[in-house]
């Protein structure tokens, strides 16, 4: 061997040595194990995991990545800093507005990828408190941002293509849009303004249609609505500080509502995200006792899962939430940073799906 083959093997070795023993010693994640929670009627609900850095859901780096991040340094880990609310596209991916870092998550569970979205190009609007997120039928998603009244529309990829809220009443025609629903088949956008008190309807571009309720307490009037979510031709509205949830027609008629003040369970204090379930059982957030109520469509309290704390099915001020054709329950833990993935299965179903 000669001298630079020598020199070859030796810088080699002083690289792979190293390396090796780091890979040797570094101590393998302990598994969480949380008893599944059994259900009146045969249902369950099952922990599958939790998630807060893009390295929770990337792939086992090969050899060669390995070699390449101990010579140049392992990229920077991105993480959740104060999310807020989620959607599930088709591709399962886990789509995440995230004020605290003023942009958007996107954890691609099933192929192991992560990006991270925002829009802060000189010279061009920027996107600078995220709110709520919504995706349509071609995974095109929604993003409202709170602090420039607008929405922002980007492709499956991550690519800016819009926003809406200019093309009626000029710069920041909306003045808190928060909750965001994309009815697809009817080419409508759900918007809910938390301080004008009402739910905006407008086609694709964001040409307002029409407007769904008005200020005060009574039936069909709002006060502070957030969350919103489509259940068939109706709307479920988280209607903050009327302590309660409505439901409207998709034509704006009123159909009922769920809750009342109080920190008992199934009374509702804090009220944040709103998600329904295959057997339509209505999951709401409830920011102050940390937990996760559910009601069936008549508004009857059935369960809760939750509590404060920093464990498996344990929350620190959650906010929004998304369940997955599935049935997968996506809940934000906002103050814990992370996303917690539970499995609610129905009656005749186990584990797995399977009847």
């Amino acid at each position: 061997m000669d001298v630079r083959g020598a020199r070859a093997a030796v810088l080699t070795l002083s690289i792979l040595v190293p390396l090796t023993c780091l890979a040797a010693t570094k101590e393998k994640p302990a598994e969480v194990s949380v008893p599944a929670i059994e259900i009146e009627g045969g249902r369950r609900l099952t922990f599958e995991r939790m998630f807060t850095t893009d390295r929770d859901v990337l792939g086992k780096k090969g050899f060669w990545t390995k070699v390449v991040d101990f010579v140049a340094g392992e990229p920077d880990e991105h993480f959740l800093v104060r999310p807020y609310s989620i959607a599930v596209d088709s591709r399962g991916r886990a789509i995440v507005t995230d004020p605290g870092a003023n942009g958007v998550h996107i954890f691609d569970l099933a192929q192991h990828k992560y990006k991270f979205v925002e829009r802060n190009e000189k010279g061009k609007e920027s996107m600078l408190q995220p709110q709520c997120v919504a995706v349509d039928a071609h995974d095109n998603f929604y993003v409202t941002d709170s602090e420039t009244g607008k929405v922002f529309v980007f492709n499956a990829d991550g690519k800016y293509q819009r926003s809406i809220g200019a093309l009626k009443g000029g710069e920041g025609f909306f003045k808190r849009p928060t909750g965001i629903a994309i009815d697809s088949a009817a080419q409508r956008v759900y918007i809910t303004d938390t301080l004008r008190d009402k739910i905006y309807v407008t086609d694709m571009q964001g040409q307002v249609l029409a407007t769904i309720g008005k200020p005060g307490s009574e039936p069909g009037e709002l006060h502070y609505p957030t969350e919103l979510r489509i259940v068939g031709d109706e709307l479920v509205v988280v209607d903050a500080m009327n302590f309660r949830i409505q439901i409207f027609g998709k034509d704006g008629s009123y159909r009922g509502s769920i809750g009342e003040i109080g920190d008992t369970p199934g009374a509702m204090f804090r009220p944040k995200g709103v998600s329904v379930d295959s057997e339509n059982h209505i999951y709401v957030v409830e920011g102050a006792s940390a937990r996760v109520q559910i009601y069936d469509r008549e508004g009857h309290w059935l369960y809760w899962f939750g509590g404060k704390g920093t464990g498996p099915e344990e929350f620190q001020l959650p906010s929004g939430i998304f369940i997955d054709h599935e049935d997968r329950i996506f809940v934000v833990d906002s103050f814990n940073r992370r996303i917690q993935v539970l499995h609610y299965y129905g009656v005749g179903k186990r584990a797995g799906g399977q009847p």
